[in-house]
């Protein structure tokens, strides 16, 4: 049998596979960036969904924020079991697990996965909204109202986890007795029908649903940058007209109503950032996906194995990430949730020196 020394001095021979050496670089680094990224995630969304909740959900924008929020801290707290295992068990293989270390692997995987398709949903929709205010912005209060968006957003939600469904119940946890020991341990099973389940799961939500979410994100992020570069085009025409002819106030008449305010424009750069943001995070899992289904070899137990859990490592980089970097945007593009994060910082603050 080789041993790691060999596969390292003859990676890429006959019957060996590529890539080990890679792949043995990335899980040492990736892991512990993910749980940095992880940690960072649930305090930036911990302090998004109380800055929303203190300024107030009055308006569609807020209400999808503060879900996004909510579903993006699920997303992390279910996917930190993962990433601990996957350290543990690459940086601390003597580890003495007191029950089968899949359990914790891979039990809250598909959990995890509704969740993030769920905030990807939301980051979708958010899009959407933006875009049909852009474009029909005298009926765009009376046909996106609040109660409508949280309809909406419950039939996201479920529509998750029915897509789900295939791989949500393929797992359960049984006991078996130890004659070593003579005690029980517990180990992760799964259902005879796990391989029919894996592969509609694949067609579902790692091709068909991810290929139309990131056509339609771009497409409303292509509609929101061209809406930025028109109203930029319109602000420089008014401030050159008046400066020609400053009593000609009502030859910019048409102009202003067709100009967007400050408080829009900053609405529209966040949620163009959040759709750029998104679909950044899923170009690797859209990429690796397709190629998976294109080539068998680059999947588990395939020759390319390596080279698929190394894009598997990558991807997941990228989607934690993704839900934890939105407090950046809130914070320069939302003046409402500025001033709500330095207030709740002032109130620590004054609470920490009182004590």
């Amino acid at each position: 049998m080789l041993n790691d020394s060999d596969l390292n001095n003859v990676e890429g021979g006959i019957g060996l596979k590529p890539f080990s050496q890679a792949h043995r670089i990335v899980v040492v680094f990736l892991p512990p960036l993910e749980m940095a990224i992880l940690v960072f995630g649930l305090a930036s969304n911990i302090m998004n969904i109380s800055v929303f909740l203190k300024t107030g959900v009055k308006d569609n924008v807020t209400t999808l924020l503060l879900s996004l929020s909510i579903s993006d801290v699920t997303y992390l707290i279910l996917m930190t079991p993962a990433v601990s295992t996957i350290i543990i068990y690459y940086l601390a293989p003597g580890w003495p697990w007191p029950f089968d270390d899949a359990i914790t692997g891979n039990m809250l995987y598909w959990p995890a996965m509704a969740v993030y398709n769920f905030s990807s949903f939301i980051s979708l929709f958010l899009g959407l909204v933006r875009c049909a205010c852009v474009a029909m912005p005298l009926h765009f209060k009376s046909v996106f109202t609040k109660s409508r968006t949280v309809k909406t957003l419950l039939a996201l939600f479920c529509a998750s986890l029915s897509l789900h469904l295939p791989v949500l119940t393929v797992f359960k946890v049984d006991l078996r007795l130890e004659p070593s020991t003579n005690s029980t341990f517990a180990y992760l099973g799964f259902t005879n029908h796990l391989y029919r389940m894996v592969k509609i799961n694949d067609y579902l939500n790692r091709i068909i649903i991810p290929w139309i979410s990131f056509v339609v994100m771009i497409a409303c992020a292509i509609v929101l940058s061209l809406k930025l570069f028109q109203s930029s085009r319109l602000r420089s025409s008014h401030r050159n007209t008046s400066k020609a002819s400053p009593n000609a106030a009502w030859s910019g008449s048409k102009v202003d109503e067709k100009k967007m305010s400050d408080k829009d424009i900053n609405v529209v750069k966040s949620v163009l950032l959040v759709c750029t943001i998104f679909i950044f995070s899923q170009l690797v899992f859209v990429i690796s996906s397709t190629v998976r289904l294109i080539n068998p070899e680059f999947d588990q137990a395939g020759r390319l194995e390596n080279l698929y859990f190394i894009a598997s490592h990558v991807s997941r980089t990228f989607t934690v990430l993704n839900s934890s970097v939105n407090i950046f945007v809130y914070y320069n593009f939302n003046s409402k949730y500025r001033a709500g994060f330095h207030a709740m910082i002032c109130i620590r603050e004054n609470n920490l020196k009182s004590q």
